[in-house]
């Protein structure tokens, strides 16, 4: 694995799709392209999903790869492989970030998600997402309040275990 998304960020969407990736999603999606040379622009795919999916999952070069070999490795016909073949290959669109640090995300994958004049991006580790901000905030407000059980000393790095907290 190489490295990693940080941050978030509201970004304005043109009439035309055109939308600003934050700098530092840039730097990582050109490390994580063994095709981007110095300047180069750099490729990568939005996994925009079915019905069950509400925002965008951009993936590296080297991320998507990861994932295609582990489909590769899966049982020729078997229904897991055929879902995911035609999640992360069928449902997909492979992109690359033009000269002035944008993506262009066609009407069919705005439309999709409801996205209208804002987005919001927000990293997921050898990921990031784009969502509607709106969206974003109504469902992480409620698939976090598990959280408000926690008590005032809760440390985060808990959850992962013992030997990981700071």
């Amino acid at each position: 694995m190489g490295q990693r998304f940080r941050g978030e960020g509201h970004h304005k969407v043109d009439a035309k799709g055109r939308v600003s990736i934050p700098a530092l999603f840039r730097r990582v999606l050109a490390s994580e392209d063994p095709d981007c040379q110095d300047g180069q622009c750099p490729n990568l795919v939005i996994v925009y999903g079915d019905d069950r999916q509400d925002h965008l999952k951009c993936f590296t070069v080297n991320a998507i790869n990861e994932i295609d070999d582990g489909i590769a490795a899966m049982q020729r016909g078997s229904k897991e492989r055929r879902y995911l073949e035609r999640l992360y290959s069928g449902l997909s669109h492979p992109t690359s970030v033009d000269e002035t640090g944008r993506l262009v995300l066609p009407a069919k994958l705005r439309e999709k998600i409801g996205l209208d004049g804002e987005a919001f991006f927000i990293a997921t580790g050898d990921t990031f997402q784009i969502w509607k901000p709106e969206d974003y905030e109504a469902k992480h407000a409620q698939s976090e309040d598990w959280l408000d059980d926690m008590g005032d000393d809760f440390d985060p790095l808990s959850l992962l275990g013992a030997g990981a907290e700071g």
